[in-house]
């Protein structure tokens, strides 16, 4: 471990709880060699979980129990302290209620324990004096330097260390393996422990973090990223509570080609707090996490099936480095199903290369073709087994010398529930499957091997896959979805950068006049559509003259955002009569809605030239309470809300990143031509858009900052109406809205 990695982290002192949990400390809190149990009982559900995963482990160390009123404990000679111990142990689990945490606490620290798990629940979620309790518990810890992971908590196991002071049922057999897990949640790992079972999925540490009041997410993190066993990272959360370091964490498994798969829960519609944009609407709470999480190369997942699955591949599998797939089945169906499901994930099947065709050709009966995706049929399933290798081996054979693939999955892997009583078949089985692996291990591209379905893997196929180093990826569908997933990681390795997080909680709102807005972003070089603003209808014809004719006539009042409901906006004019007209119509609109005389600024009046043709996007920012700002660009104008054809990035982003946004949305035809029509300049557009995102970032204050519509024709770009609000004591500290 570098010496970077062991030092207090950055902001933090070592007299803080910050300051105590580094990489090198959480290594030792994770691996303890002795521990003891505080309110161990023999009618202790908790204590009798912790034996049984401490025996799944293999535990050949001390199990310690500490019962004021008990001798013995499971057999085992108990205290009625920590402070009666005769030597500290590495950790302590403290199963005591939570009314006598603390003195349990003031024991550890008496008695030199340094590191401890607390199951005790009625802390940061019940409340205000649950919080009190909770900061209480943690100041305390941190000033005896005691490093505690919970309250609220469930504990850990620890594979490669054969520790497992887990409170959980752990189902059995429990295999060590490349994949960590950590859960903001408790329960639940036991179903993926079930799942992971199933599928002879191997894990390395899974630590339940409960409240977090320590160890954070992003602390197991780092702990993982470090952790030699452990290959790739499963998260289950329910909250990223500290952006600015869950990303800084994140950009280290990057860094360290450690992918992270999560599944991250609370979907939720509450949106932003700045409704007074268009923004707000399309850019919710989870839509916002969806982004984030896509920025720091975190693969996000919908269920445990695919969380587990997707890791396995990516802990177990070389990851491919191209698209083109070569598919090799004895189905006709299941072809068929793979080649649906890998034009969902933008995977190709390829046509094979000649040589290829003729070397599978010759192993197939003369009614089957030699063609990608592959069916050897099952005719040769009818005939009996005369030698070890079957057509579909001699595929993959000459499928893995194919130059036009990047990667082959196949479904040779079929072992059998129990070992043939033919001993002659079970060991042209048994010969067969070391073969495969021994083709799987040297292959020039990676040969994933696939199970048709997600089905439980008996104890002979697991002796005998594990026995050969072998993984099979769990089913069609999850197998398809996770290579996607895993094609989709490598090709954003290195684009990983940390996030800037919270703001403040945001103030009341003050929005400004469009003229304001409209001026805040020409002096930053952003192209607007020419416009004046007029006092009178001979100033507004003036100005139509002066910008373009045709014009729109429009309220520029900080007052009035949504100008089109109040009759504030008419569009369309070419004559001085109507223009005129316009004036007046507008004019009182604001006059009657402000409560404004005539001549005021809040009844001022906008008068800007009309574009034809071309696309209008929406380029917007608000803040969200967790990361800060965000960037939504999409189609502009009202089919922003309509479609929900939007794409997020939490800021600073710059024009490269705006490139992938625009490439992300469904109505990208509009922008590159459809129909005849002339494409828009992309690269320009994405300019255009990243340096609206830079003054947005800028400002003080700021709570949304959107240009709808964002006018592109061509290389043509304007802004043709902006919107800007900030809170109310920042604007009051800026220019005044005149």
């Amino acid at each position: 471990m570098s010496a970077a990695s062991d030092s207090v982290p950055r902001g933090a002192t070592a007299g803080t709880p910050a300051g105590l949990v580094t990489p090198q400390r959480l290594a030792e809190f994770f691996a303890p060699r002795s521990l003891a149990l505080v309110g161990a009982s023999d009618t202790s559900g908790w204590a009798r979980f912790i034996l049984a995963a401490s025996s799944a482990v293999g535990y050949s160390g001390p199990l310690l129990p500490v019962h004021p009123r008990h001798d013995t404990v499971f057999g085992l000679p108990a205290v009625p302290s920590l402070r009666d111990l005769a030597e500290p142990p590495d950790l302590a689990f403290v199963l005591a209620p939570t009314a006598a945490v603390t003195e349990v606490l003031e024991d550890a620290a008496a008695a030199g324990i340094r590191n401890v798990v607390v199951l005790a629940s009625g802390y940061r979620e019940a409340g205000r004096a649950g919080r009190e309790l909770e900061a209480d518990l943690v100041a305390r810890a941190a000033s005896h330097g005691i490093v505690l992971l919970g309250p609220n908590c469930l504990g850990f196991l620890n594979t490669g260390a054969k520790v497992a002071p887990f409170a959980l049922t752990v189902p059995l057999p429990l295999t060590p393996g490349p994949v960590g897990i950590a859960l903001q949640s408790g329960a639940l790992s036991s179903a993926l422990l079930a799942f992971a079972r199933s599928q002879a999925i191997g894990v390395s540490t899974v630590a339940s973090l409960g409240n977090e009041a320590m160890i954070s997410t992003s602390d197991v993190l780092d702990y993982l990223i470090a952790d030699e066993q452990t290959k790739v990272i499963c998260l289950f959360l329910e909250e990223i509570g500290d952006p600015a370091s869950f990303s800084a964490a994140a950009q280290r498994a990057d860094q360290a080609g450690k992918p992270i798969v999560a599944l991250k829960v609370g979907v939720s519609q509450a949106g932003q707090q700045a409704a007074l944009a268009h923004t707000g609407a399309v850019a919710g709470d989870d839509a916002v996490a969806d982004a984030a999480l896509r920025q720091l190369n975190i693969i996000r997942v919908a269920s445990i099936e695919e969380l587990l699955t997707t890791a396995s591949l990516l802990g177990y599998q070389q990851v491919p480095r191209g698209r083109r797939m070569g598919v090799l089945t004895a189905s006709g169906g299941a072809c068929d199903i793979i080649a649906d499901r890998a034009s969902a994930e933008g995977i190709e099947i390829p046509s094979f290369a000649d040589s290829t065709t003729e070397a599978i050709a010759a192993h197939l009966p003369s009614f089957a073709a030699a063609r990608n995706p592959l069916d050897v049929t099952g005719y040769v399933l009818a005939n009996a087994r005369t030698s070890p290798l079957t057509a579909i081996d001699h595929a993959l054979d000459a499928a893995l010398a194919d130059p036009g693939l990047d990667f082959v999955i196949f479904t040779g892997f079929t072992v059998p529930e129990a070992r043939p009583a033919d001993e002659r078949l079970a060991e042209l089985l048994e010969s067969r499957i070391g073969w495969l692996a021994e083709r799987v291990r040297t292959a020039p591209i990676p040969a994933i091997p696939l199970s048709l379905t997600c089905v439980d893997i008996g104890p002979y196929a697991r002796d005998q896959l594990l026995g050969h180093d072998v993984h099979l990826i769990s089913g069609m569908d999850l197998g398809v979805e996770a290579i996607g997933n895993a094609l989709r990681w490598q090709e954003r390795r290195g684009t990983v950068r940390q996030l800037p997080g919270r703001r403040p909680p945001l103030r009341a709102p003050a929005a400004w006049s469009e003229a304001r807005a409209r001026s805040l972003l020409d002096g930053a070089g952003i192209p607007v559509v020419p416009g004046q603003l007029a006092h009178s209808a001979d100033e507004a014809v003036a100005a139509a003259h002066a910008v373009g004719r045709p014009v729109a006539v429009k309220i520029s009042s900080a007052a009035i955002t949504h100008k089109s409901d109040v009759g504030g906006v008419v569009i369309g004019l070419h004559g001085d009569d109507e223009i005129r007209a316009a004036y007046a119509r507008v004019a009182a609109a604001a006059v009657s809605t402000t409560g404004a005389i005539a001549g005021d600024p809040a009844g001022e009046v906008l008068v800007t030239a009309m574009r034809n043709g071309g696309v209008e996007v929406l380029a917007g920012v608000t803040v969200d309470p967790n990361f800060g700002p965000v960037l939504a660009v999409g189609l502009g104008g009202v089919l922003v809300e309509v479609l929900s054809d939007v794409s997020l990035r939490v800021l600073p982003v710059g024009a490269d990143e705006v490139a992938r946004m625009l490439g992300e949305l469904r109505g990208l035809p509009l922008l590159t031509g459809a129909r005849g029509a002339a494409p828009a300049d992309l690269d320009a557009l994405a300019k255009v858009i990243a340096g609206i995102a830079d003054v947005a970032v800028a400002l003080p204050g700021l709570q949304a900052l959107e240009v709808n519509p964002l006018w592109v024709s061509g290389d043509q770009i304007e802004a043709l109406d902006v919107l800007v609000v900030t809170d109310e004591i920042a604007d009051e500290e800026g220019e005044p809205d005149r």
